[in-house]
């Protein structure tokens, strides 16, 4: 089974990256046969194992949830399994929990205000120390409140007042 599911993975590098449609016929040329033959093997395991075992509650908890486990071969944008969104998640899990400690509420209400904007900066590509220096440079030299759509970190590379 580790092969298999070793063999999945590895078809999965080959079209990382690729559009969805050649992902897609490659997960049904090469993954399909190795899903086709996975299902009747977890049964088959089933009923040579105790039926109360952990493993047992395994496959079962896997047969339960097959069509989500196998929908990544009928479309091409899916990814074979969650980690990549779970990498992207990470880092705002672990910002909450490090505004428990931040002492009171308005302590976490900043840390979560500050979180939001490193995070926004990472998305549109820009140095959030950069950001947060030229924007309060920009505050300082009485930046115009009608135009405070500019000093967002995402319009922050397209002024070179700012970026400079």
């Amino acid at each position: 089974m580790l092969r298999q599911i070793t063999l999945l993975y590895q078809i999965e590098k080959s079209v990382r990256g690729k559009e969805a449609s050649a992902r897609l016929a490659a997960r049904r040329e090469h993954a399909a046969p190795i899903i086709a033959a996975l299902k009747p093997w977890l049964e088959a395991q089933l009923s040579r194992i105790p039926q109360k075992s952990q493993l047992a509650e395994d496959i079962r908890y896997t047969l339960g949830h097959w069509p989500g486990l196998i929908r990544f071969q009928d479309d091409g944008t899916l990814e074979l399994d969650t980690n990549p969104v779970e990498n992207q998640i990470r880092p705002i899990a672990l910002t909450r929990k490090n505004a428990l400690f931040a002492g009171n509420e308005i302590g976490a209400e900043n840390w979560a205000m500050l979180a939001s904007l490193v995070a926004t900066c990472k998305m549109s590509d820009v140095n959030p120390v950069d950001y947060l220096a030229a924007t309060l440079r920009a505050i300082l030299d009485g930046h115009p409140q009608s135009a405070i759509e500019d000093l967002m970190p995402w319009r922050f590379n397209q002024l070179p007042s700012l970026a400079a």
